[in-house]
């Protein structure tokens, strides 16, 4: 394994032509110029996260993967803990999704970080454009307000407090 650990890792995703789908690479430039005299943080945008992600997810302390979600309400934000997937999950070769990454890299490296969380933004509109939907336009600050909590969490060693999880 390469020898400088990450402190903490962003993994954003989404495609920036599809509408609310954009928001995993805009939280990741909004990160970017926010913590850009920070060495400790390291942040990677793609339009889907892929396997080779696998080696930065082993070396990393914490990571924070950042998407968009079909599965809540448009414009809702959530932090949730993220886990390896159990078993041996089916992986695609060109993309996967937190937990399989996860598992992905401890299968490969045998290595974890120490915390791994989601942050999601409900998608309300996913149609071609750049344009934000309003739910989504309106939880930016909120958004952005838990990226910068939680990445001061992982720096600091407390662990994030989940958002938006339901029991």
């Amino acid at each position: 394994m390469p020898e400088n650990p990450i402190r903490c890792l962003i993994l954003a995703c989404g495609n920036t032509l599809r509408g609310d789908d954009c928001i995993g690479p805009w939280l990741a430039h909004w990160a970017e110029k926010r913590f850009s005299a920070d060495p400790a943080v390291n942040i990677v945008s793609r339009q889907q996260w892929t396997p080779e992600l696998a080696e930065d997810i082993a070396r990393a302390e914490s990571v924070l993967f950042v998407d968009s979600s079909a599965a809540s309400e448009p414009g809702e934000v959530k932090l949730v803990p993220a886990a390896p997937a159990a078993g041996h999950p089916a992986l695609a070769t060109h993309h996967a999704n937190a937990p399989q990454l996860l598992a992905l890299a401890n299968e490969l490296y045998g290595l974890q970080p120490r915390l791994a969380f989601l942050l999601t933004i409900g998608a309300g509109a996913t149609n071609l454009g750049e344009e934000f939907s309003e739910p989504v336009k309106r939880a930016l600050p909120a958004a952005c307000a838990l990226l910068e909590t939680t990445v001061h969490g992982f720096l600091t060693g407390n662990i994030p407090r989940p958002i938006g999880q339901r029991s």
